[in-house]
């Protein structure tokens, strides 16, 4: 297997730099390994208050713990990478997700730049995998005009995730600060139709190769997805781990980025002690760029993530 990382310069930013602004880098990592080739690629960033992830974990502690990454306050403001996972194995291009779209935030969006750059047309993508349908992973499968944007795609989701997000009710139970979620997804679904969907359950094998495994907590359905890529594995996590401190040093504290914090906690001790036990490389939806990097157990519960 063979890692690598890149910066690619658009040619936006190319005639920023010509102007004298700041150039625009896109941020790749690739994975090869035979004839697989996985890429993590950017939709830019969010920007977030820092209390949505941080709000519901004990104070002090995480403020020792953050010290030791070198921050020394607890951050009033998180800008989250947007890491977008592209599979290619000379038949099928699969995307992971379909990033925010335009109507999300401005910092976000990105993600048909980043393809372009790695001259992938959104007609060249076979499939399209949902981890979940949270606005930065969904909100990007509509283009401004509502038109799907990989209209040749076999777009797929879990049948939890799909039905929750398709329920009116949703909107309803969610809460106040996650209210427009649910409006925005209800109507992207809406709009794709349910026929344009393959709906799976439990663990199985939703394409050659490609394992969905629950991973329920951070939304209702999430999933995360084991990839096989000649002899190594390679786990797309989605938002199960969504930093590379807490979430991994201290998997067991509530965040407040997850819908069911209990599960969310629970969830990520248990995949990340399969990760290390199966040796498997993984890709972050908003771990550090490019997003990819091992996980090694520290303790019972306690682990550490190394970006490659």
């Amino acid at each position: 297997m063979k890692i690598t990382r890149r910066n690619f310069l658009t040619a936006t930013g190319a005639a920023a730099l010509a102007a004298g602004l700041p150039a625009r880098l896109w941020s790749l990592g690739t994975i090869e390994a035979g004839n697989i080739r996985i890429d993590s690629l950017s939709d830019g960033n969010l920007t977030l208050p820092g209390n949505f992830i941080f709000g519901p974990a004990p104070q002090d502690e995480l403020a020792e713990l953050l010290k030791t990454h070198g921050i020394d306050t607890i951050p009033e403001r998180v800008t989250p990478p947007c890491n977008v996972t592209l599979l290619r194995d000379g038949s099928r291009t699969v995307l992971f997700d379909t990033g925010a779209g335009p109507a999300f935030q401005a910092t976000a969006g990105e993600l048909p730049d980043a393809l372009d750059e790695l001259g992938v047309a959104p007609e060249d993508v076979t499939h399209v995998v949902f981890t979940h349908g949270h606005p930065d992973h969904l909100w990007g499968v509509l283009d401004d005009f509502d038109e799907p944007v990989f209209y040749e795609a076999q777009h797929m989701m879990g049948r939890v995730e799909f039905d929750y997000w398709s329920d009116p009710d949703t909107v309803n139970t969610i809460g106040e600060s996650r209210a427009t979620f649910a409006v925005g997804a209800k109507r992207r679904l809406e709009t794709m139709g349910a026929d344009a969907f393959v709906l799976f359950e439990g663990e199985s094998e939703v394409l050659p190769g490609i394992l969905a495994i629950p991973t329920f907590g951070h939304s209702p359905g999430h999933y995360a997805f084991a990839l096989a890529a000649g002899g190594t594995q390679v786990m797309v996590v989605g938002d199960a781990l969504t930093n590379g401190h807490m979430a991994f040093e201290r998997p067991d504290w509530p965040s407040g980025s997850d819908q069911d914090q209990a599960a969310g906690a629970a969830t990520r001790v248990k995949l990340l002690d399969r990760i290390v036990a199966d040796d498997m490389t993984l890709i972050g939806y908003h771990l550090d760029r490019p997003g990819i990097g091992k996980a090694e157990k520290l303790s019972e519960g306690r682990f550490r993530f190394t970006a490659l």
